[in-house]
């Protein structure tokens, strides 16, 4: 196959190393839209950057070309891979509207709101710029430094379109990546964008020093969260229980490379929002979608008590130990309820 991965951070960076290795022998293309760090890439044959310490094999191929310039040569190509960030990904879709080979993005999470009350998920937003687009979506528990190292990952190929789904097992399927197919777009992407969110409350509670106990009632509770929401936007609620549900939700939660976490760990230190964003030097997509989670599940009559004290300590309305007494201040109910 020959496959272009659109964005040079970390997740784009290891995906492409992934395929660039995978057995079937894939012409692999990362693009990178700043010019500066595509000739860095070339000359040293890593992403210090984003993914340092991972060398590129040598079949990888590094483009920087403007993307009007690019968009014409994609034809040539049997898979693109977006691996922008959510409020990258409306850009770069509209600039591929016309292409006829399968797309799929990387990104976990809401696109910040525009026009309308709440912000959108990733096929919201192709259905808005590219509604004849074969796409879908990448997905599932995964670091991006541990897959470049070839250790063994689980994920999923969301796709209503079947040509996407067996592009993506087939660019990806490996000896140490493992890539099951769903239809399931919607149950994907709110696993991915929620559990960003959870991973916040998660990093908090271990940060408070909090326990075992409490966090294993907080995932848990994560999960039913995630579920109400997703059900509630037509997604299936097995799928909650797969890679990209509970699979993505422990591992961002507990793993100590999740940066999600170390942002609610940062908190827990008493550090500002600011300040735990500027240690982190990459995107932290539960900042970002967190106020977009509470609006759509508002907008449903969705009630995610732990994604709203998430908002509340990120606006700086609440202060963790206030998180924690609302949360554990809420009247009795039965397990699966509210």
């Amino acid at each position: 196959m020959k496959i272009i991965v659109l964005g040079a951070g970390a997740w784009g960076t290891a995906l492409a190393i992934s395929a660039s290795r995978n057995p079937q022998g894939h012409q692999v293309t990362l693009w990178a839209r700043d010019a500066d760090q595509a000739q860095a890439m070339r000359t040293q044959r890593e992403n210090a950057r984003y993914l340092p310490g991972a060398p590129f094999p040598p079949a990888l191929q590094i483009d920087c070309q403007p993307v009007s310039e690019l968009v014409g040569s994609l034809a040539q190509h049997d898979l693109i891979v977006v691996g922008s960030p959510m409020s990258g990904l409306r850009g770069l879709l509209t600039s591929l509207e016309d292409c006829s080979i399968p797309v799929a993005w990387l990104c976990k999470g809401f696109e910040a709101a525009r026009d309308a009350s709440y912000g959108l998920l990733g096929h919201e937003v192709q259905a808005q710029v590219a509604p004849h687009m074969q796409a879908g979506v990448l997905s599932g528990p995964s670091f991006a430094q541990e897959v470049a190292q070839g250790k063994p990952t689980a994920l999923v190929a969301a796709s209503a379109h079947a040509q996407v789904r067996e592009a993506l097992v087939q660019a990806f399927h490996s000896p140490t990546l493992r890539v099951y197919a769903s239809d399931d777009v919607v149950g994907v992407e709110v696993g991915g964008a929620v559990k960003n969110v959870l991973a916040i409350a998660t990093g908090l509670c271990d940060g408070l020093q909090l326990g075992l106990n409490a966090r294993a009632a907080l995932v848990t509770r994560g999960l039913t969260e995630m579920t109400r929401l997703g059900l509630a936007l037509g997604a299936r609620a097995d799928t909650f229980m797969g890679l990209s549900g509970l699979g993505d939700l422990v591992l961002t939660s507990t793993g100590d490379l999740s940066r999600n976490r170390r942002v609610g760990l940062a908190l827990a230190q008493g550090k500002s929002l600011q300040q735990a964003v500027d240690e982190l030097g990459h995107v932290a997509e539960g900042v970002y979608c967190a106020r977009t989670v509470v609006q759509r599940a508002l907008g449903l009559g969705v009630d995610m008590p732990i994604a709203r004290c998430v908002v509340e300590l990120l606006d700086g309305r609440m202060q963790p130990a206030q998180a924690v007494a609302a949360l554990m201040g809420r009247d009795p109910t039965v397990e699966m309820a509210s």
